[in-house]
């Protein structure tokens, strides 16, 4: 049965466009310009992403991370444990999706990419640039696993708090980043009527982008 409380829920999108001839030939120009508007709305974390993987019972699985830098040569980066079930996915298949959903403006942006390892400098350059609380958290946290009880956690996070007083907190070596490399980046700009502005950016042999509309 359809709820009718839920399905009269609905918003008519009037903010902005997205036509052909103001779309960049480069897709990051795009989103940089998307994710500046993103944070001048002072939308909540504007830098979180839907995280969706292939398990490893070739189910997805989705979940939200925290974009943490990116770039055209890498693509999108973020950090996690990489003994968490979200690693384990990668390394068994590099494909994955992400998704930016900036509702407040009225837009989203969906992307498939491949995954790989960033370097390790990198990410122990990102790892010394946390603050102390989150690196404490990087070694009392095996991501993932089965805890007895929350007091196991907080107990092991007092541990290391200790093991590490007064020095400087290595990184894990189970702990990194993962650069997500874009194959496709939709961009969706919500219009009124539900006739929204769809344009799909597809990376070309060539590093270059083929641009097509898409029906909403």
């Amino acid at each position: 049965m359809i709820d009718a409380s839920i399905a009269q829920l609905r918003q008519d999108y009037r903010m902005h466009n997205l036509l052909e001839q103001d779309a960049p030939q480069n897709p990051f120009t795009l989103f940089t310009t998307w994710f500046d508007n993103a944070q001048a709305a002072q939308i909540k974390e504007p830098n979180a992403m839907q995280l969706c993987t292939i398990g490893l019972q070739n189910t997805p699985q989705i979940r939200t991370v925290l974009l943490k830098s990116y770039n055209q040569n890498n693509g999108f980066i973020f950090f996690t444990n990489y003994q968490s079930n979200k690693s384990k996915e990668l390394d068994a298949n590099a494909n994955a999706s992400i998704l930016f959903a900036w509702l407040d403006v009225e837009r989203q942006v969906r992307i498939t990419a491949t995954a790989t390892k960033i370097l390790e400098q990198d990410s122990i350059d990102y790892f010394k640039s946390r603050p102390r609380t989150s690196q404490l958290g990087a070694w009392a946290s095996q991501q993932s696993s089965v805890l007895q009880s929350r007091k196991e956690l907080e107990d092991a996070f007092v541990f290391f708090d200790k093991k590490f007083e007064n020095t400087e907190i290595p990184k894990p070596e189970n702990w990194g980043g993962w650069a997500l490399k874009p194959k496709s980046i939709e961009f969706w700009q919500g219009r009124t009527s539900r006739l929204h502005d769809r344009l799909l950016y597809t990376l070309n042999n060539d590093e270059t982008w083929s641009i097509v509309r898409l029906a909403p």
